[in-house]
């Protein structure tokens, strides 16, 4: 294997029933009839249009030295699924910040997170596991980032 080759590490550990469930999940999404639950609200946070239900967390990564790329909450169930109305999802810059930040987060959420660190461009991604349960991934996602800056042993690299 190419030491540049691109390869994606899964780094959460959900057991064989919840992938079992996932897939179920996914099966039933497609089928069932979409209505609009609310309407997408989005925000202009650092000069990108992000959805609001994600902007305290982003926030509060950022004042930890995190650096984040690309984020969703997908929360209006009418998106198209190439919208990624399937599951909210967060893209960290790797650093040693997100490194920790990453490990914070699974330890909190456990099998909620689905986390996958892309070697070849360093980049984290971290979406819901379960499928619609994108408000509640952006609620531990705020969660998780306030409480790791809360942490005792954090120091924040500026």
């Amino acid at each position: 294997m190419d030491l540049h080759e691109e390869q994606e590490v899964l780094l959460s550990q959900q057991p064989t029933h919840l992938w079992r469930r996932r897939k179920l999940e996914l099966m039933q999404w497609t089928e069932r009839e979409k209505q609009t639950v609310a309407a997408k609200r989005t925000e202009i946070w650092n000069d990108v249009e992000v959805d609001a239900e994600l902007v305290a967390a982003l926030t509060l990564l950022h004042r930890a030295g995190v650096r984040t790329e690309f984020s969703c909450a997908g929360v209006s169930p009418l998106d198209e699924p190439i919208d990624h109305s399937l599951y909210a999802y967060v893209t960290l810059v790797q650093n040693e910040a997100a490194d920790q930040f990453v490990n914070f987060a699974l330890s909190k959420m456990r099998s909620r997170l689905l986390a996958t660190l892309e070697t070849g461009t360093g980049r984290y991604d971290l979406s819901s596991f379960f499928i619609g349960h994108n408000r509640s991934f952006c609620w531990w996602m705020q969660y998780c980032a306030a409480h790791f800056m809360d942490r005792n042993d954090y120091s924040l690299a500026t």
